[in-house]
């Protein structure tokens, strides 16, 4: 479902705007690590695992040097934790986890001129963060990312990304995070951090 939303509203803020001039779509595909949580009955770590993930870009020209960047990113993965539950040994279990970042910022290069050569990035939004399982639902939180990157031009209308993204969610729970009731886990967190490295295509309009 929140593919589809992505999908929707990046496809919106593309019809809805005319392009100009240093316009571009990217798509990125990286590899996504850290993140996790605190079991609150046990004190143990409950840690995402790291695995790929697939973003979108949509930047829009603001000035010579700047872009406004509307940006999309989902995660699939797994938290992985302990459970405890006497008499039996304790056993380490996996829960499907999943993380979509709708973040709104933009792109300022280095030289102060659109095109080849390094930038920083980021933005401001939301993070979704979902557990799939019998007793648990997603929940919305706010947060940022940030980050350096470096566009290499392969012709006028295409060119190459490399990126370094952090990301950052405010979550300030104490106990029962994605329970909607008869959850094995009581979960809590404080702030959910992640990097990423990225690599992405861009077309230029």
């Amino acid at each position: 479902m929140f593919k589809r939303t992505i999908t929707a509203i990046l496809l919106a803020c593309a019809s809805a705007t005319a392009f100009a001039e240093g316009s571009a779509i990217t798509v990125y595909g990286g590899f996504r690590n850290g993140g996790g949580f605190t079991d609150s009955s046990t004190g143990e770590g409950i840690d995402a695992g790291s695995s790929g993930a697939g973003s979108i870009a949509l930047d829009l020209p603001y000035d010579g040097g700047r872009q406004l960047q509307f940006f999309a990113s989902y995660q699939s993965t797994d938290l992985k934790y302990t459970l405890v539950a006497a008499p039996k040994a304790p056993s380490n279990e996996t829960l499907p986890f999943s993380v979509t970042y709708l973040h709104v910022g933009g792109t300022n290069f280095f030289d102060g001129t659109l095109g080849t050569g390094g930038y920083v990035v980021g933005g401001l939004g939301a993070s979704v963060l979902t557990i799939d399982g019998e007793g648990y639902d997603a929940e919305l939180f706010p947060s940022l990312n940030l980050g350096l990157g470096y566009q290499y031009m392969l012709g006028k209308n295409l060119s190459l990304r490399a990126e370094g993204r952090v990301y950052a969610t405010l979550i300030n729970s104490t106990g029962g995070l994605f329970c909607s009731g008869g959850c094995l886990l009581s979960i809590q967190g404080d702030l959910f951090t992640q990097g990423e490295v990225m690599l992405g295509v861009s077309a230029h309009f």
